[in-house]
C-alpha cells in the first residue's frame, strides 16, 4: 500500500497532534466550521439539503442508541466504584486494547475529520475532548452538541478524552468479544471512547454524558443531571426532570425565561451549568404551532436525521416516523432565541419532577420534602398507556432511576445522596412533583391533565404564591398538596375528588404505591433510613 502525503484542513490546535492520538491517517479535517462540514458532505453526497437549508442525513442501520452494545472497562479504576450490572456491562482491558489497536489500523491512509471541544459550561468542571470521526455530517453533530472553544482556547488546547467514532467498523463478536458487531466502550482509565459499528450520533453525546455521571459526583461534588434548565429574569433556575412522554420540553420551553439548555446539567457549590453546547431535539410531528422555537431552528448549520421528504420535494414530512420515530435535530443553542450565553446560571430555586401518571393518582402538584426528593429521584416513575395490541388498556409503569438510569455508572443511590446533601446546604430549594398525566380515573376513564393548569401551577410555583398557601399530606404517597393555586380550581388539586367512586381512587392508590415499593426494592440495601421513610404506604 502507497501512503499518501499527509494533508491537514482547518485550524490545528498546537497541543493534540495526529502523533498524539496514534494515527497514520492521509487526509485530516481540523475543527472545520459548520458551512464547511455540511459543503463536503454534500459533496460525498452522504447528505441531501432540506427546503431550509438544513443537512438532510441518514444514521443508516442504528436509529438510537444500543444500550446492551455499551460497555465500561473493568480495572482497578471501576471495579469497585462502578455499578455493575444489566445496565452497566463489564469488558476487559484486553478486549478494549485489541480493538483500539485494530481500529486505529482501519483508518491509515484515511480521511478523518477531528475537533477539539468541551462538555462542560462551566471551564471549572468541564472536560476537553477530542472526536474523531470518519465522516464530514458526525463531525458537524460533535460542534453542535459540544462546547466550542474560542480561537484563543484552540491554541492551548489539551487532550483529555478522546472519542473515536468508525461507524463502517464493525467488531468480530466471537474473536474480539463483544456482543455484536457495533458496540460502545468507555475506558475511565486511558480515557477513551470507542464507538464501532454504528452512525448514530448520539452514542457520542451520551457516551460523553456517562463519563461525566462517573466523574463529577466520584471527583467534584457535582451533581449531574439529565434535566432541562431555565432562568427567569431574576436569575431564579428551575430544572426539570422527566422521561419520555411527561412533557418536559413543552414545560421547559418559556419565551419568558432564558434556556440554559434541554437535556444534561451539573449542579455544583455555585452554579447550574450545561453540559452542551447545543440541542438533540425530537422532531416526529414537529409544527411551528407546537413547537415554534425548534421549528425555527431547523436552519443552514442544523442536522436532520432520519427525516423522509414529500415526494417531489424537498419539505420535510415529520409526522413520517417509517424510519424511525427518533427523528433528531442536532443545532447550537444559539439558534433558540432566548438561549443564555454562557450556558450556566446559579443554583436551583425550584425543581420539578414530572411524571405522566397515567394511573390518575398523583396530585397535578406537590412538594416534596427532602426525603421524599430523594426517593421518588431514585425512583423515576411514569407511565406509559399500552395503545400497542387491540383492547389493552391498561397503564404500564415506567421506572427510570435518577430520570436517567442506562446513563449512570454509579449506583443511583450515590446520585440521590449527593442530592440531598445539595438540599442540605441549600434549604431554601423546592422540589416539586408534577402529575401531567390523567386525572378523574385512569388512562381510559378519566381525562388527561389541561396544560393550561399545568402551566399555571408550574408558574405559581416558580413566582413563589404557593410558599404561604395550606397543604395537606397525600394519605398513601405523603407528598403535601396545596389547597389553592392562582388560575386552578380548587377541585383539580385534589386527585380523588375528581373520581366519581372514591374507594377505586384509594385501591388504585394503594396498587401503586405497591408498584413503587417493589421497584425499591433494588435499591433497599443501599438505602438509608431518610430515604427508606419517603416510601408509600400499601395498606390503609
Amino acid at each position: 500500500m502507497i501512503t499518501m502525503e499527509l494533508r491537514e484542513f482547518g485550524t490545528k490546535s498546537s497541543k493534540v497532534s495526529m502523533e498524539s492520538l496514534g494515527l497514520n491517517a492521509s487526509v485530516i479535517h481540523w475543527n472545520l466550521n459548520n458551512e464547511e462540514l455540511t459543503t463536503q458532505t454534500l459533496e460525498r453526497q452522504q447528505g441531501v439539503l432540506n427546503d431550509k437549508g438544513a443537512l438532510c442525513v441518514s444514521t443508516g442501520k442504528f436509529t438510537g442508541r444500543s444500550p446492551k452494545d455499551k460497555f465500561i472497562v473493568k480495572d482497578v479504576l471501576t471495579e469497585h466504584s462502578v455499578d455493575w450490572g444489566e445496565i452497566n456491562n463489564p469488558i476487559s482491558e484486553e478486549i478494549f486494547d485489541r480493538l483500539y489497536e485494530k481500529m486505529l489500523n482501519s483508518l491509515t491512509d484515511k480521511e478523518l475529520w477531528i475537533r477539539n471541544c468541551f462538555a462542560g459550561a462551566d471551564k471549572s468542571y468541564g472536560l476537553h475532548v477530542t472526536v474523531i470521526n470518519t465522516l464530514p455530517w458526525a463531525n458537524l453533530f460533535c460542534n453542535n452538541l459540544f462546547i466550542t472553544p474560542t480561537d484563543a482556547e484552540l491554541v492551548n488546547f489539551e487532550k483529555e478524552w478522546v472519542v473515536l467514532q468508525i461507524p463502517e467498523f464493525e467488531a468480530d463478536p466471537e474473536v474480539d468479544g463483544t456482543r455484536s458487531a457495533n458496540f460502545t466502550i468507555v475506558n475511565f482509565t486511558k480515557k477513551i471512547i470507542l464507538i464501532g459499528g454504528s452512525a448514530y450520533t448520539g452514542e457520542m453525546k451520551k457516551g460523553i454524558f456517562s463519563v461525566l455521571n462517573f466523574l463529577l459526583p466520584h471527583e467534584r461534588q457535582v451533581l449531574p443531571m439529565h434535566c432541562s434548565a431555565n432562568e427567569g429574569k431574576d436569575g431564579d433556575v428551575s430544572l426539570f426532570f422527566g422521561l419520555s412522554g411527561t412533557g418536559k420540553t413543552t414545560l421547559s420551553a418559556d419565551a419568558s425565561r432564558a434556556l440554559i439548555g434541554d437535556d444534561e446539567h451539573g449542579w455544583a457549590d455555585n452554579s447550574v451549568f450545561n453540559f452542551e453546547g447545543g440541542c438533540y431535539a425530537k422532531c416526529i410531528d414537529l409544527s411551528p404551532e407546537k413547537e415554534p422555537e425548534i421549528y425555527a431552528a431547523i436552519r443552514p448549520g442544523t442536522l436532520l436525521e432520519n427525516v423522509t421528504f414529500f415526494p417531489g420535494t424537498n419539505e420535510v414530512n415529520y409526522a413520517d416516523a417509517s424510519i424511525t420515530e427518533n427523528t433528531r435535530a442536532a443545532y447550537p443553542i444559539d439558534y433558540i432565541p432566548n438561549a443564555k450565553e454562557p450556558s450556566l446560571g446559579k443554583i436551583p430555586k425550584n425543581i420539578f419532577f414530572l411524571t405522566c401518571d397515567a394511573f390518575g393518582i398523583l396530585p397535578p402538584i406537590s412538594k416534596l420534602t427532602k426525603a421524599q426528593a430523594m426517593y421518588h429521584f431514585i425512583s423515576g416513575y411514569t407511565a406509559k398507556v399500552a395503545g400497542t395490541e387491540v383492547g389493552i388498556t391498561e397503564p404500564q409503569t415506567t421506572f427510570s432511576a435518577c430520570f436517567g438510569r442506562v446513563f449512570l455508572p454509579l449506583h443511583p443511590i450515590k446520585y440521590a445522596e449527593l442530592l440531598g446533601e445539595k438540599l442540605d446546604k441549600n434549604p431554601d430549594v423546592n422540589v416539586w412533583l408534577i402529575n401531567t398525566g390523567w386525572t378523574g380515573g385512569k388512562y381510559g376513564v378519566g381525562k388527561r391533565m389541561n396544560l393550561k393548569y399545568t402551566r399555571a401551577m408550574i408558574n405559581a410555583a416558580m413566582r413563589g404564591d404557593l410558599d404561604s398557601v395550606e397543604y395537606v399530606p397525600h394519605v398513601v404517597f405523603g407528598v403535601l398538596k396545596p389547597q389553592s393555586c392562582p388560575g386552578v380550581p380548587a377541585e383539580v388539586l385534589n386527585p380523588r375528588t375528581t373520581w366519581q367512586d372514591p374507594a377505586a381512587y384509594d385501591a388504585q392508590a394503594l396498587a401503586l404505591a405497591q408498584l413503587f415499593v417493589n421497584n425499591f426494592k433494588q435499591y433497599e440495601s443501599e438505602a438509608n433510613a431518610e430515604i427508606l421513610s419517603a416510601s408509600p404506604l400499601t395498606s390503609l
